[in-house]
């Protein structure tokens, strides 16, 4: 992962020392691999019970297994419990027969069947820690959360998005006050430019483990108890948490969900191979302004709208460059502070057409889609400063600034801006037939 979800993370952890210091309790990390820790400190500090969440990835579902195995031997209970996701995910495989393929219409139809997930565990109190007896400081100290010097994590472009359970909390009680927003909230109709997010921004905190998506589910539905009108899954709040629960399911019962290759959702597809074209588009330097503020502002600040996600995803892959979605889900899981493996290589398989998404013909123009919702580019002002003086008619185009005006707008396209890497149209018309090819013959 990179420094900006390393310092979420750290962040996170800092937090919650900070809140069970407050509760007479403390939090104490271990560094290490997973086996021989637990097998030295098991036996060191005596522990009878090892508990974590249930997970869906491959190798969480692994390491569980290898901790059971561990518990068996050395004499520890193990528990496992549902916490990261709304519903248990072999629960709504078992009422789908088995394995995928599973339909977010039949996954819908099976959500009715289970009900409303389980409410939430209430929040710990200070009565829950009278009995705990807190550490003697100097194993404080040698368990201590690690700063980010000691992990060799460089401090430069520290993210604005901070991490931690006080952070996310206040971030959802802001957004909850608005109940009209949350009622009405469709996820269409969101700015993929604007420059705060039109989002809740809290995917990473979810992410992070630092918010309860149960807690989410059920403020949005005493909202929407209390609303005469309120927009419905798939578009409203619940049912982005509801979309997020969609891939987690299909990916815990998936082969080879983050690959091409033996996945037996996914379209086989011979992507191009083009170190050169994936590194332009990684380094916002493929010349067409709009894509290029996108991939500044994730390296900048490891978040970015999810209309801006499908953006530079359908660029990468099927609009434009013609290069696989496993290279952008690498990128983005690099990158993203919201970085998951269910929801990152599910959007990316449904954004480059491999799976899931069958409207194929329908390809983001990388000019036209930013300039319908910000047509004084004033997010590429923001995040590509070299083009803040092109006139407004020419900051989605600077190519198209006579040689005059480029320098009167201090940048020459070519090199101060790179000139746009592909012609749009002439790629994305030779892709969708490629495309079509593609869907025909498997389909065949």
């Amino acid at each position: 992962i990179g420094a900006l979800r390393w310092h979420f993370l750290l962040q996170s952890l800092e937090d919650l020392q900070k809140n069970l210091c407050q509760l007479g309790s403390c939090l104490l990390v271990i560094q290490g691999e997973y086996e021989p820790v637990l097998r030295d400190h098991v036996q060191k500090w005596n522990i009878t019970q090892v508990t974590l969440d249930a997970e869906m990835e491959p190798f969480y579902k692994e390491m569980e297994a290898n901790i059971r195995r561990l518990g068996d031997e050395l004499g520890f209970e193990v528990l496992s419990l549902v916490g990261h996701s709304l519903y248990d995910t072999k629960r709504i495989l078992d009422l789908n027969g088995g394995a995928p393929p599973l339909t977010y219409k039949r996954f819908l139809h099976i959500l009715s069947l289970l009900g409303d997930p389980e409410v939430p565990v209430r929040n710990l109190r200070a009565e829950d820690f009278q009995r705990c007896r807190a550490p003697d400081p100097g194993l404080a100290e040698c368990y201590r959360v690690p700063l980010p010097v000691d992990l060799k994590i460089p401090l430069k472009n520290l993210s604005p998005w901070r991490g931690g359970e006080t952070e996310g909390l206040q971030r959802l009680e802001q957004h909850l006050m608005d109940q009209g927003w949350v009622a009405s909230f469709t996820k269409p109709r969101t700015i993929p430019n604007s420059l705060l997010p039109s989002t809740t921004g809290l995917s990473p905190y979810f992410s992070m483990g630092c918010l309860s998506v149960r807690t989410f589910f059920y403020r949005l539905s005493n909202i929407y108890a209390q609303a005469k009108h309120h927009s419905l899954p798939p578009v409203s709040l619940q049912g982005q948490l509801l979309w997020r629960e969609f891939f987690y399911t299909v990916a815990s019962a998936t082969p080879n969900f983050t690959k091409m290759a033996g996945n037996p959702i996914c379209l086989q597809i011979s992507w191009y191979e083009d170190a050169e074209r994936l590194h332009k588009w990684k380094t916002a330097q493929t010349g067409f302004p709009w894509i290029d503020a996108i991939m500044t502002q994730l390296r900048q600040e490891g978040w970015i709208h999810h209309l801006a996600r499908h953006a530079v995803a359908c660029f990468l892959t099927r609009g434009d460059l013609w290069i696989s979605w496993e290279e952008g889900m690498k990128v983005f899981e690099e990158l993203l502070l919201d970085a998951d493996y269910s929801i990152n290589a599910g959007n990316w398989m449904w954004l480059s057409a491999s799976a899931f998404f069958h409207q194929y013909t329908r390809i983001f123009c990388p000019v036209r889609f930013g300039k319908r919702t910000d047509p004084e580019g004033q997010y590429i002002r923001k995040y590509l400063p070299i083009l803040k003086n092109f006139p407004s008619k020419y900051i989605y185009e600077p190519w198209t600034a006579s040689e005059e005006e480029q320098k009167q707008a201090g940048c020459i396209i070519g090199q101060d801006y790179p000139f746009p890497m592909v012609n749009h149209k002439e790629a994305s018309d030779h892709n969708l037939q490629l495309m079509k090819q593609v869907r025909e013959e498997q389909h065949r």
